[in-house]
């Protein structure tokens, strides 16, 4: 019996050694194209990158240039929904292709998965409204600004929090949290100046407006670990709807303002 064990017990070793890990079932472009679909993560839930309209359609600059790539490559766009704390999960888990979806360039998210050449760029601020006297970090000890759970205003103001003396809140999503700053349950937000900017029009008698920036950030499409073609397809594709024009009229459609002048270049 004991020789038996060890057999079947070396045995399920052996397979766990053969066994492809999880990046070996990673969609390559060749197999993107093969399926005749591209599946792409991106968060709906957050205007202007990605909204539904009165017919429940998605809309947004991102959901335009998710539009833009799959139509460039012949392909059909399946969206998968998804919130800024599981952006990167859909990715790891296999659920989707790619992630458009306001993805921030950081050194920790690309510890995980690759950034291709960035199609946008975000201002990272600080909101609250027009009433409040905030100039600077040092304004915001003893206050709380609320982030949304897993982005990057979420890593970066949690480290500093204790130092500069404010605190987190935390929402799961970006639609939780502008509902929240709109009824006044949020007194200020760490976001994109274009959501800040979405709060002040939904509720003109408090009138959020951006206070000052944190950085600005690269946006780009976020892509599983050691997929080097579909990256270079990828790349190439940017690349060409920056130069041609394309990248920079989505923008402008619904943030109303251009893309960065370094990067049309």
């Amino acid at each position: 019996m004991r020789n038996i064990r060890s057999f079947l017990a070396a045995g399920a070793l052996c397979v766990a050694l053969v066994a492809p890990s999880a990046s070996a079932f990673a969609n390559s472009y060749e197999d993107i194209i093969a399926s005749g679909k591209i599946r792409v993560s991106t968060d709906l839930a957050i205007p202007p990158s990605g909204m539904l309209d009165a017919d429940l359609k998605p809309i947004g600059s991102d959901v335009e240039t998710a539009e833009l790539l799959a139509k460039d490559w012949g392909l059909e766009l399946e969206f998968v929904e998804t919130t800024g704390a599981t952006r990167i999960l859909n990715l790891q888990t296999n659920k989707a292709d790619i992630v458009i979806s306001t993805l921030s360039v950081t050194p920790q998210r690309a510890e995980v998965i690759d950034f291709s050449t960035p199609y946008a760029a975000l201002r990272s601020v600080i909101g609250a409204p027009a009433g409040l006297e905030i100039k600077d970090w040092e304004d915001l000890r003893g206050k709380t600004v609320t982030v949304t759970r897993g982005t990057t205003q979420d890593t970066e103001l949690t480290a500093m929090a204790s130092e500069r003396g404010f605190n987190v809140a935390r929402y799961d999503d970006d639609a939780t949290m502008v509902t929240a700053a709109v009824s006044g349950q949020a007194q200020m937000v760490a976001t994109s100046e274009t959501l800040v900017n979405q709060i002040g029009k939904r509720n003109t008698t408090l009138a959020f407006e951006p206070k000052f920036v944190i950085r600005t950030f690269d946006l780009a499409i976020g892509v599983r670990k050691n997929e080097p073609e579909l990256l270079e397809k990828l790349n190439d594709w940017v690349s060409e709807n920056l130069k041609n024009g394309k990248l920079n009229a989505i923008y402008e459609k619904y943030h109303g303002l251009s893309l960065p002048a370094e990067m049309l270049k």
